[in-house]
């Protein structure tokens, strides 16, 4: 595929103390890609999403969005941390949605998606409450505009975060097992969303521990384990046909918990 990759990790390390958690991971995503990220827990998988927007810093190796290093930038040969301003910047193309969803108890629906708008992207309250709204219709909660986060459903208050995360026109979503902290029957109304993004081209990389969306969405999936991928491929080449013994193993286990 030709073009600068969205997103480029090459040789990424992470450490905490002395855990190494990241063992020089290299992931290419491309524009449209819906990669997701799976793998037993403690594996790595939201490390390395972190990594991706800088929320966590990684300790050698690239990350880069478009081209640009993200985090660092190299002088001289000397690889030196980035201007906040510069690294808010490059975040703002990069959207963020969280196991937990963050959202301000104090604000309504529309509140909450049009905050950021007004505090970092600096529009007028008129033209972001417009878009609020808009973003607000676009996750099928026009009717929620005026509703507290306490008064809503743990799904609601999913789809109001990615609402929020839309509103700022990212070219890249993030999410972080948006749907682990969701009553079973809340799952689908938050997959029905991220199924319409990839379906309008949006750049994801999901972390996920629901198979059926990853088989049904994903153009490719990445298999973690111990903080190296382990399989990395289309979702028949990861899921059915790979020989890896530790893809194999977590798979077994899944089938005897679930059907997918």
């Amino acid at each position: 595929m030709s073009g600068t990759p969205a997103v480029e990790m090459r040789d990424v390390h992470k450490r905490f103390g002395k855990l190494e958690v990241l063992h020089g991971v290299g992931l290419t995503v491309h524009r449209s890609d819906v990669v997701c990220l799976i793998g037993p827990s403690g594996s790595g998988k939201s490390t390395l999403l972190r990594c991706i927007n800088f929320m966590e810093s990684y300790d050698s190796g690239e990350v880069r969005i478009d081209g640009r290093l993200i985090g660092y930038r190299d002088e001289a040969g000397r690889r030196r941390p980035m201007p906040g301003r510069d690294l808010q910047k490059m975040r703002e193309s990069i959207g963020m949605v969280f196991q937990h969803f963050n959202l301000w108890p104090h604000m309504t629906a529309l509140g909450n998606v049009a905050e950021a708008l007004v505090r970092v992207r600096k529009l007028p309250q008129a033209e972001a409450t417009g878009r609020a709204r808009a973003m607000l219709a676009r996750v099928g909660l026009s009717d929620k505009e005026t509703t507290y986060p306490a008064r809503l459903s743990g799904g609601q208050q999913q789809r109001v975060a990615i609402a929020r995360s839309l509103a700022m026109e990212p070219k890249l979503m993030l999410f972080d097992e948006p749907t682990s902290a969701l009553d079973p029957e809340l799952v689908g109304e938050v997959l029905q969303v991220m199924r319409s993004l990839a379906a309008e081209g949006m750049t994801m990389i999901v972390v996920t521990h629901e198979m059926g969306f990853a088989v049904s969405v994903a153009t490719r999936i990445a298999f973690l384990d111990r903080g190296r991928i382990a399989a990395d491929g289309t979702p028949r080449a990861v899921l059915h046909e790979s020989e890896e013994p530790r893809v194999r193993q977590f798979l077994q286990t899944y089938h005897e918990r679930n059907s997918f």
